[in-house]
């Protein structure tokens, strides 16, 4: 019910909200000379990639982008969890995503989406049948990836930056107010995402397990979308430079940006356990809550 009240009002809202970019939409595409392909348009998300960061989102959907009847938006969007980007409405979120046939399907991905208070609700009023695609790693490798994404971009920018230890502990106790940890604390996440949607309609992809062998994880996922099996074996090569497995498809080789796979720092073994044991209690409620278990320390 709360789902369906919540539509309503999106239905509204954004109604109103589409009227001014739709005349704001005819004014700009005077200016634009290419073409959409015959027989495409631009549709809402039939399914989007809600998290987490430092999952393995990106390397998820360029992996399902292989597929024929696959339509991935190329930037995060940022509509349902950035209050100045959800106000523009549902028209403006409209035109971010590709051009796509009838027979494809439209995905977005937004990692922050799983970590945000309202995008569940927001998801929902917009379709509350959408199927969502979530993947997940080790929580605790998980922080050290999001400590280490933080810690290239601060010194890209001539920013100081601090060694991991003194952001994981303060006054000799778990800094909880960390936000690595806390985006780490999925079963926190997940109550609030089972509030507004069923678990048969989130399907969870262990990231752990798609670095080392993507296939499986992958087939489990068109299954999950209803898609015809057409990613096989032979769309992934193993890059022993990268470390990682790089895409193979259309005759052309691709492999994820450089800043995905840089190495981590190592951390102290006592705090490293402390932030592994403090997870484990939130792991365990996480396993009873999506029914199933993950191979983390």
């Amino acid at each position: 019910m709360a789902c369906f009240l919540a539509s309503a009002f999106f239905l509204v809202l954004h109604t109103y909200a589409g009227v001014s970019l739709n005349s704001m939409d005819v004014t700009n595409n005077e200016h634009v000379t290419s073409q959409p392909p015959p027989g495409t348009s631009k549709r809402a998300p039939h399914s989007i990639i809600i998290g987490v960061r430092k999952g393995g989102t990106r390397a998820l959907l360029e992996m399902l982008d292989i597929h024929p009847e696959v339509s991935a938006a190329a930037t995060e969007v940022h509509f349902f969890d950035w209050d100045e980007n959800y106000s523009k409405g549902l028209e403006w979120y409209r035109e971010l995503m590709p051009y796509s046939y009838p027979d494809q399907i439209t995905v977005e991905k937004t990692p922050g989406y799983f970590t945000s208070a309202l995008a569940p609700e927001r998801i929902c009023a917009m379709n509350s049948s959408i199927k969502l695609l979530l993947i997940l790693r080790d929580p605790a490798e998980r922080v050290i990836s999001d400590y280490t994404q933080v810690y290239f971009n601060r010194l890209e920018n001539h920013k100081p930056v601090q060694a991991i230890e003194n952001l994981l502990v303060r006054n000799g106790a778990l800094n909880m107010r960390y936000k690595a940890i806390q985006r780490s604390l999925y079963d926190i996440h997940m109550r609030n995402w089972l509030r507004h949607f069923p678990l048969e309609q989130i399907h969870i992809v262990d990231g752990d397990l798609l670095i080392h062998n993507p296939l499986p994880e992958l087939q489990k996922v068109e299954h999950f979308l209803n898609l015809p099996p057409r990613i096989v074996s032979s769309n992934f090569y193993f890059n022993q430079t990268k470390g990682f497995y790089c895409i193979r498809s259309d005759g052309r080789e691709r492999c994820l940006h450089e800043s995905k796979g840089r190495p981590h720092p190592v951390v102290n073994s006592t705090v490293l356990q402390q932030l592994r044991s403090y997870l484990q209690e939130h792991n365990r409620t996480f396993f009873r809550l999506v029914k199933r278990t993950f191979n983390w320390q």
